[in-house]
């Protein structure tokens, strides 16, 4: 992959269809890793009401959702959210992303996560972002450990999905200005 041949922003309300279409395509493969989405979220409505949610949300520091776009024609072709935001004596969040299955092994991933990671801690000032992963999902785990998170531990029973509870990997990236 050439280097930045993805970026990202924040979603804005016109890019509602374009998601909804994202995530209609991937459901099933998106479904495996992830818990059960109610019906009404691979919907456009409901897509909108969330880009508008999250302009609230990140106004009042509470999450931030990104759209990863390719620089070459800018379709939208993942997200990534930082969600849980701790203020206070933690200043951390936790790093979720979904890309388009047509676009997995490319490193768009990888760049978009390194792009979240430098605004999260340029910008937003966090200490610390953390990540946990299906322990299905080797390649989702690369993404974080070639974006430079380092595995912690896992963390047993942590997430239901399709019925089951599993395990996670969990790992974290702290912010290089402020190691001790």
């Amino acid at each position: 992959m050439s280097e930045q041949a993805v970026y990202v922003r924040f979603p804005e309300e016109a890019d509602a269809a374009e998601l909804t279409a994202m995530y209609e395509r991937n459901r099933e493969f998106f479904e495996r890793f992830s818990p059960d989405m109610p019906e009404d979220y691979y919907t456009e409505e409901h897509q909108l009401r969330k880009i508008i949610k999250g302009k609230t949300d990140r106004a009042e520091d509470r999450r931030y959702a990104f759209v990863v776009c390719q620089k070459a024609d800018g379709r939208i072709v993942g997200a990534v959210d930082l969600s849980f935001v701790a203020r206070g004596p933690l200043q951390s969040c936790m790093i979720g992303y979904s890309l388009d299955q047509a676009y997995n092994g490319k490193g768009y991933m990888t760049e978009a996560v390194k792009q979240v990671i430098r605004f999260a801690f340029d910008e937003l000032k966090f200490h610390r972002i953390v990540g946990e992963v299906s322990l299905r999902n080797p390649g989702s785990i690369r993404v974080l450990e070639k974006a430079g998170f380092h595995k912690e531990g896992i963390s047993r029973s942590n997430l239901k999905i399709k019925g089951v509870w599993e395990d996670h990997q969990v790992l974290a990236i702290i912010n290089p200005s402020e190691e001790v």
